[in-house]
């Protein structure tokens, strides 16, 4: 097990790291997932020996490896980018490692030989990296990684820089190869749609903390906090300021929507909505099926991205273009908030045009006016949709 405890890093006054506990056991899959400088690698390096906290503990497997350097250490790490050995074949780059731990010859044979099993790099031995497509190239990284037999394997945003088609293809398989090992694996992203793939466990981090961690379907499904949500959120979360009364919420620019069973037991007051873009979909007619709730706004922008269509709409402006009038109490200062929605098929829409998103109000995630996450504060266990 590999534990990090209340560990804190700073440089040049600036806080990179701050008071990460997490307990990463043996065999485990663990994701952290975050934007661009929320303290994904600054947190890598750390779990490595690469850097030392500036206070806290690192310990692996009950022993204190704080300050032991990486080379002290039996770790193996894979970058975005991928480095091998460019003049050795696929072969010795794969058996390197080995080959620096003095290992017999039909252990090194035998290694690699499974190792390029596993990545799918069998007939591809006697090449030099250079001979190789970007995807194989990363797949001989990964398997330099593996074949070490290290006791932590961190993997830090590996397939970034790999087309969409490898990118899949490898996402199918890492977990497939990672339950062949009893390592200790982490693996960063900032992608929400990769963390679903790989499973495990997810980490979310926010300006180096740590928000949550635990079965990555719990931290997406129930996100104690709505800055949590905001990270396993992409497209980004749409948030509406929203009221309950009774056993239904009220917003501005008409919104309103029943109360799902999980949130009727709520106190009246305001509460915060968070509601996935690919929970929206292209509105109703008047009429049809009253259990959705609408949200009406004027297109500002439309994507078409193969299958699907990103929705950009205005909310505040109704069908005849005016502000839509509401009896809520709740008012939107800004007057329009931009929402996105996420829609499965080819959608033609011009810029301007009305649109209704009609959304579930099982979906909805919901939040204290401080953000944290309303059911939790109810005691409430019934599963959200995914």
């Amino acid at each position: 097990m590999l534990e990090l405890e209340g560990v804190n890093r700073t440089v040049g006054g600036e806080r990179h790291i701050v008071d990460v506990s997490l307990k990463l056991e043996r065999g485990s899959v663990n994701v952290l997932l975050g934007p661009t400088l929320a303290g994904k690698t600054s947190l890598m390096r750390l779990m490595a020996g690469l850097d030392e906290p500036t206070s806290g503990k690192i310990v692996m497997d009950g022993r204190d490896v704080t300050g032991v350097p990486v080379r002290k250490r039996n770790v193996a790490m894979v970058y975005q980018q991928f480095i091998n050995y460019p003049t050795l074949s696929v072969f010795e780059n794969i058996a390197s490692p080995l080959r620096l731990q003095k290992q017999p010859k039909s252990v090194i044979e035998d290694k690699v030989k499974k190792a390029a099993e596993l990545m799918k790099l069998s007939g591809f031995l006697d090449r030099t990296p250079l001979e190789l497509s970007g995807g194989q190239q990363q797949r001989t990284a990964l398997a330099r990684a593996l074949v070490k037999g290290a006791e932590l394997v961190l993997l830090d945003e590996p397939l970034a820089n790999l087309d969409y088609k490898l990118r899949e293809e490898l996402r199918e398989e890492l977990p497939k190869i990672f339950a062949e090992t009893g390592a200790i694996f982490v693996y960063a992203t900032t992608e929400p749609h990769e963390a679903l793939l790989l499973g495990g466990r997810t980490a979310t981090l926010s300006q180096g903390r740590v928000t949550q961690f635990g079965e990555t379907p719990d931290v997406y499904r129930r996100p104690k906090d709505l800055l949590t949500a905001r990270t396993f959120s992409d497209p980004p979360l749409n948030v509406l300021k929203v009221e309950k009364r009774g056993l239904s919420f009220h917003g501005a620019h008409g919104v309103h929507f029943a109360a799902a069973p999980r949130h009727r037991e709520l106190a009246d007051g305001r509460y915060l909505a968070g509601i996935r873009p690919h929970h929206l979909e292209r509105g109703r007619a008047e009429g049809e099926d009253e259990t959705r709730a609408v949200i009406e706004g004027r297109i500002a922008l439309s994507e078409v991205t193969g299958s699907e269509t990103f929705i950009h709409a205005d909310h505040g402006h109704g069908p005849g273009g005016e502000t839509a009038a509401s009896p809520a109490t709740i008012r939107d200062e800004e007057g329009v908030n931009r929402i996105i929605a996420l829609v499965h098929g080819v959608h033609r829409v011009e810029t301007g045009e009305p649109v209704r998103l009609a959304f579930d109000p099982n979906h909805v995630l919901l939040f204290t006016e401080t953000g944290m996450a309303a059911d939790r504060s109810a005691g409430t266990a019934a599963p959200i949709a995914a």
